[in-house]
């Protein structure tokens, strides 16, 4: 005779248990609970579940229907001990959740090649999985690593994954010994302006971390961090791959980002913190995990450098999924990492990881904005627009219409460096009549500022231009900038200051032109903004050009000239010709004095190769013409 099935044992244990819950054989939660527990075969939880809703159906049907009132009545008392049977199976499957999931786990990383064991470990304790580990459940699978490994025939692959389970320990230990000091810093200088940027200007974790941490990595990055250097000099100055370090940094780091973010939304009315910090944290921790990828990356020492470049990468776009799901996520802000063509398609990878769901979509159409600004930002128009694009259309899949605005703004400025001012224009009044329609008031000072600006450069290629041609552009400009000032967005001020001195200098009104040049400039030098830089001190020198202070004017337009040639913009030979005429109403001796008395500041600025490529610009630009 055949043995039952799992299906027909637990109709059959379903029935019993049943019967004698109504006999009163069976009178506790505890006894219903052990009958249970010693029923269930590991593996087919699945098949207990359907047939226990399927009896549930069954007996809720027969409670509505039934006329015969013996009949209900029985009914119900049996609803109501099947009721019973599912809290002791919703209290068994919590117990033995945790182990089902390890279990799972241990079961994924075995599954994949010895290099890529790495990765899905970490998407395992990925924080934006259905199932996040906690500390208990991390342990209890650093101890099943541990075991399994001791059956692995491959004697490197089994010191990998001992290797792997120590990292998780030793992260839970550094967890252990920075808690107390996770927010001890803030107290410490109480007159300092909280932050992670330069020491001399905020005051950040990193130092008070690094000396709690017995980690000689985690001190080693902490260290680098409170000095204000990049992450990468850290990767590079590995000699060996530790994973052990490495594994126990991944898990310490995430844990210390997590506890900082809790803290700071909890500060949501401080003068101190807040949601702004929030945000700064989600994005300097996705900033250091791709300084470190970008650092391995740059190291070719051994050949395990790519897998921990990859594993680091893994780890920023984490942190920036769990960013995109929150109201504070930087539509218009960057992660300036670099990305070659493996990272760039590893990131679409990723992003589609699962896209089962909408909300993924959408968190992928913000994450890709974030990354296109970077890319667009560091010059790599070609990716940023491959990136705006995409999240446009995905913005648009999921009605997210802050992040649809966003990207139409980017991929408008993106052409206005490529010179299609048309298209430009067109993109950046799409965006603004879609922004005013949802009142979405800080896409709005964004695409204020793109109309106004594109408008102005393509009124400059005109011969002459009367100010009502530019009114309406000046306009966009000032709203724009007033906007910008209220949201306290530093670079769209500055972007608009910029505009409205081109205007000026368009309409030869270089009074009211040279104040918000001047003023832009020092924000986008700051920024390291190179290409506005350029433009700002090319209109710079043509504004004091009119107003006859010939010294400002060779100063700020040999600037703009060789910043412009540096840039590839060709551009650079307009200003070059007002070099020319500045050099020729001057005289060559007068022009040089003026050169040499603006040496040190030119040198500050771009070199001494810089200041002596200046007369060989001058130079091509004459044999050109």
């Amino acid at each position: 005779m055949n043995s039952p099935t799992d299906r027909e044992r637990y109709i059959t244990f379903i029935e019993d248990i049943l019967t004698s819950i109504l006999k009163g054989k069976i009178a506790s939660k505890e006894l219903i609970y052990k009958r249970l527990a010693d029923e269930l075969k590991p593996g087919t939880g699945e098949i207990f579940e359907r047939c226990l809703m399927e009896k549930i159906t069954v007996l809720e049907s027969q409670v509505e229907s039934e006329s015969d009132e013996l009949k209900q009545a029985k009914a119900t008392r049996l609803l109501r001990a099947v009721k019973m049977v599912q809290q002791s199976w919703e209290q068994w499957q919590k117990k033995h959740q945790a182990q089902n999931k390890c279990s799972g786990a241990i079961r994924q990383i075995l599954e994949v090649e010895a290099s890529q064991r790495l990765s899905v470990l970490l998407q395992i304790l990925d924080p934006n999985q259905s199932y996040v580990f906690k500390h208990p459940q991390i342990r209890q699978l650093a101890i099943a690593l541990q075991q399994e490994a001791e059956g692995l025939t491959d004697e490197s692959e089994a010191f990998e994954l001992r290797q792997y389970a120590s990292g998780l320990l030793e992260g839970l230990t550094s967890v252990t010994e920075l808690e107390p000091h996770l927010m001890s810093w803030v107290y410490e200088l109480p007159n300092s302006t909280l932050g992670f940027g330069d020491v001399s200007e905020s005051h950040g974790p990193w130092k008070t971390w690094a000396k709690q941490v017995s980690s000689p990595l985690a001190k080693e990055l902490f260290t680098k961090q409170a000095q204000n250097q990049s992450a990468a000099f850290v990767a590079q100055a590995q000699n060996t791959i530790d994973w052990k370090a490495w594994v126990g940094l991944m898990l310490m780091m995430r844990d210390l980002q997590t506890g900082l973010v809790a803290w700071f939304d909890k500060q949501a009315y401080s003068a101190k913190a807040g949601q702004n910090l929030s945000g700064v944290t989600f994005m300097v921790f996705a900033m250091v995990w791709c300084e470190l990828s970008q650092g391995f990356k740059a190291a070719s020492f051994q050949p395990n450098t790519e897998r921990l470049s990859q594993a680091c990468f893994q780890m920023s776009l984490q942190i920036l999924r769990t960013f995109a799901q929150r109201d504070n996520f930087p539509l218009y802000g960057g992660v300036f990492a670099s990305f070659s063509g493996d990272g760039f398609r590893e990131t679409i990878s990723y992003l589609d990881q699962p896209l089962s769901f909408v909300e993924n979509v959408q968190e992928k159409a913000r994450i890709l904005t974030v990354l296109g600004y970077s890319q667009h930002w560091m010059g790599n128009y070609q990716q940023a627009l491959t990136f705006h694009q995409e999240g446009l259309e995905l913005a648009r899949q999921t009605e997210d219409r802050p992040c649809e605005v966003a990207n139409l703004n980017h991929l408008s400025r993106l052409n206005w460096r490529q010179k299609d001012y048309s298209q430009a224009i067109a993109l950046a009044q799409r965006a603004l009549i879609l922004a005013r329609q949802i009142g979405d008031r800080k896409g709005e000072a964004h695409c204020l500022v793109s109309l106004g600006f594109c408008e102005v450069l393509m009124a400059r290629q005109e011969r002459a231009v009367t100010f009502e041609q530019l009114e309406s552009s000046i306009s966009y400009l000032e709203q724009g900038l007033k906007l910008s000032e209220k949201f306290n967005d530093l670079l769209n001020q500055a972007l608009s200051s910029i505009g409205l001195g081109i205007a000026y200098v368009i309409l030869e009104q270089p009074t009211q032109a040279v104040p918000p040049l001047e003023q832009g400039l020092s924000v986008v030098q700051q920024a390291g903004e190179r290409d506005l830089q350029a433009l700002g001190y090319a209109y710079l020198g043509e504004a004091y050009y009119q107003l006859h202070r010939e010294d400002l004017a060779v100063y700020h337009a040999c600037l703009g000239m060789y910043l412009l040639e540096q840039r590839g913009d060709i551009q650079w030979r307009q200003v070059a010709a007002l070099v020319i005429i500045l050099e020729g109403k001057l005289g060559t001796e007068n022009f040089q004095k003026i050169l040499s008395q603006y040496r040190s500041q030119l040198i500050a600025q771009i070199g001494v190769d810089g200041l002596d490529h200046i007369p060989n610009l001058i130079e091509n630009y004459r044999k050109e013409t």
